[in-house]
């Protein structure tokens, strides 16, 4: 083994010489059979395998050498040598030794030495070579009693790159195919979209079940291989699953990725220092359309064609793609005490902005979320003076110079539709909306349930207000759907007239007294129902309290 590995690191033409002259000992057929099988015995752990693809690491500097011989009873056919760097560039070629022919002729000693040289010279032959990281293939018709040697030497630093050696190019492709124009076009592209198109691989139409698109977009650059890709992101300080991970289980993930399932389509997105990476695999579709992007970006896209049988790959010829820039979003003015209902698109992201010029000094800000979720960002000439998630009903006072101007910018947080009332005014306007008392929830008292009726009881305020009942009989199915999906800013006009219950004034200027219950009677036996309190104060805007849901006692 320790003399193995000095042979190892002997320079070519040192070992080439060696090789021959132990061949020229032995010049018969049946000694050159015996130099190639002592010599696959010595460099048994450096033979590349024939029809698997293998993975070889080459350290900075240091060339790497593998050997190989085609059968010698085979009928001769082409052979195939596919090599994928897998980051950066390295060179590689491919040398063939011929055994040389019969017995060298007789003479002195000078002559025979002169005959030795001209011999090794001519019987080993480099008969391919390549610089760079594109895959490449070779392919070339083999030669009896020859043995084939291919040296790899990467001189920028440590990598890794894959080997596929065939003897065999007619039973079929390890690598899926490409289609004659393997570019990727461009379809269609705006401010946080591109759409995507490529013709159809070969193999794909041959074997529908084991092979699909993935697609992969980044910020620095395309790349040649799926090899490459994933070996830049992992250096980059992440570890990428490999494709076939795509679909398996999200345990697989690191914590700076995250995956989404939609629509049969299967994405990581990982996070790095060097912006975002996605990865998608869309099945056997050959249009897709990148979401979520950001506006004005360069973008890179890749498609690969994997075969998920071996994990193989071929790679199209990227492409690039910039976004568009932001359209200016539309800004409507503000006018002291109206009251605007904004409807935010929640799939779209839009900012939606109001602007408003201040009379006075102290301005008051109000808005009422009605549905889903929305960040409000306020500025005052350029400045940001408030930013948060709404809940509910959110006052801002805020205390500024005359003719400030003030931009409030509103955007959903979630997919679906969001929506909220504003109202800007001087801080002295009459409000908008009523006192509201510490708490909106609505309480019921399990002990005096019935089944025929419920008592429920709300918290009121200091100041007198008209307070509305309502109830709507629900099955237990409509729960979820009633309680999110309810309108907050909605008021008794959008409830039918037989769900009301009763109207009534209260107030105690003390708080802790301020509560008033209410027993709602005539009800059904083992029955849901959504109970809502609206509260009205001067304006006559009402306030819903939160929806309660009680289930009257099926026997008494």
């Amino acid at each position: 083994l320790k003399m193995s590995w000095f042979w190892l690191y002997l320079p070519l033409h040192l070992l080439m010489v060696t090789c021959l002259c132990h061949s020229i000992k032995a010049p018969t057929t049946s000694s050159q059979q015996s130099f190639k099988t002592d010599l696959f015995n010595f460099y048994h752990s450096l033979i590349l395998a024939d029809g698997k693809e293998t993975t070889i690491h080459l350290l900075k500097d240091i060339p790497k050498r593998y050997y190989f011989v085609l059968e010698e009873g085979r009928v001769l056919a082409p052979f195939s040598i596919t090599v994928t760097p897998c980051d950066v560039p390295i060179e590689w070629s491919i040398l063939v030794y011929k055994s040389p022919p019969g017995k060298a002729a007789p003479g002195d000693h000078d002559t025979q030495e002169v005959s030795k040289s001209q011999k090794a010279s001519s019987m080993v032959s480099t008969i391919f070579n390549y610089k760079g990281n594109s895959i490449e293939t070779y392919m070339g018709m083999p030669s009896h009693s020859a043995l084939y040697l291919l040296e790899f030497l990467s001189t920028e630093r440590d990598t890794h790159i894959t080997v596929y050696l065939t003897a065999d190019t007619t039973s079929g492709h390890l690598y899926p195919e490409l289609p004659t124009d393997p570019r990727i076009d461009v379809l269609g592209i705006g401010p946080t979209t591109v759409t995507l198109a490529w013709k159809h691989s070969p193999s794909v139409l041959q074997h529908t079940d084991s092979i699909q698109y993935c697609l992969l977009v980044n910020e620095k650059h395309n790349y040649k291989s799926l090899c490459a890709a994933e070996t830049a992101i992992r250096s980059s300080g992440m570890k990428l699953p490999p494709t076939l991970a795509l679909s398996l289980s999200p345990y697989l993930l690191e914590p700076q990725q995250v995956m989404i399932l939609s629509n049969s389509e299967l994405s990581i997105i990982s996070k790095a220092s060097s912006g975002e990476v996605r990865q998608v695999c869309v099945g056997t579709k050959n249009t897709y359309t990148v979401p979520n992007l950001s506006p004005s970006t360069q973008y890179y896209f890749d498609v690969f064609i994997v075969n998920l049988l071996t994990n193989a790959s071929a790679a199209y010829t990227g492409t690039f793609a910039r976004t568009l820039e932001e359209p200016e979003p539309k800004v409507t003015e503000l006018k002291d005490g109206k009251v605007i209902h904004v409807v935010l698109d929640g799939k779209k992201q839009k900012l939606y902005s109001l602007q408003y010029q201040a009379r006075h000094k102290k301005i008051h800000f109000t808005f009422q979320l009605c549905r889903g979720q929305i960040r409000v960002h306020i500025t005052r000439n350029g400045k940001t003076v408030a930013s948060e998630n709404l809940s509910g009903l959110r006052y801002f006072s805020l205390k500024g110079k005359p003719l400030d101007a003030y931009l409030v910018q509103l955007r959903s947080t979630e997919e679906s539709n969001s929506s909220v009332k504003v109202q800007a005014s001087p801080h002295f306007h009459k409000p908008l909306f009523p006192l509201l008392p510490e708490s909106l929830k609505i309480k019921s008292f399990s002990k005096l349930r019935t089944c025929r009726s419920v008592t429920i009881a709300w918290l009121g305020t200091q100041e007198e207000s008209k307070y509305c009942v309502y109830r709507k009989r629900i099955e237990e199915d409509q729960i979820w759907r009633e309680l999110q999906s309810a309108d907050r800013c909605s008021g008794p006009e959008s409830r039918h007239k037989s769900e009301k219950v009763l109207c009534k004034y209260f107030y105690d200027l003390n708080l802790q007294r301020a509560v008033t219950t209410e027993t709602i009677k005539g009800l059904q036996a083992g029955t849901l129902y959504l109970f809502d309190v609206y509260l009205f104060g001067p304006s006559g805007i009402p306030v819903r309290y939160h929806s309660k849901v009680v289930k009257t006692r099926k026997k008494c």
